[in-house]
């Protein structure tokens, strides 16, 4: 069976605060992080709790990026579930750990529909962005 996607999940800290909880920066951010990723934007939802963050989701018809964030804490948490072999997730994380300026970025990626081949592989990392940065450079 081929690998039928890769999910790739974002744990950021020291995010700017004003960006987390500004819900047209998240909905910004989500739609350009589809662009880059080459997926198909389908809609974008997001929804701002009181007192402070913001849910969001770009729905894509190769599946979803969503976006959670908790300004009171600079943090954010990013999953990135794209379907097929001619997108790539990691251009998706970069771009939005570098739009919310964390400071420290944990990365994991689970490889979706992998698991036929008894070679299913969790791979957990923890960077900052600019090690994160000259990683995908490679």
């Amino acid at each position: 069976m081929a690998l039928l996607g890769k999910h790739v999940i974002l744990e950021m800290k020291g995010c700017c605060r004003d960006i987390i909880n500004n819900v047209s920066s998240v909905k910004n951010i989500l739609k350009k992080a589809t662009e880059i990723s080459n997926a198909t934007l389908v809609d974008v939802i997001c929804h701002h709790f009181s007192p402070y963050g913001i849910t969001g989701v770009a729905i894509l018809a190769e599946s979803h990026i969503s976006i959670h964030t908790w300004p009171e804490h600079e943090y954010a948490a990013v999953d990135i579930f794209l379907c097929g072999s001619a997108m790539n997730p990691h251009n998706a994380a970069l771009y939005i750990s570098q739009a919310f300026h964390a400071k420290e970025t944990f990365t994991m990626e689970l490889k979706r529909g992998d698991f036929l081949l008894h070679e299913a592989e969790t791979v957990c990392r923890q960077y900052t962005l600019d090690q994160y940065q000259s990683l995908l450079q490679k």
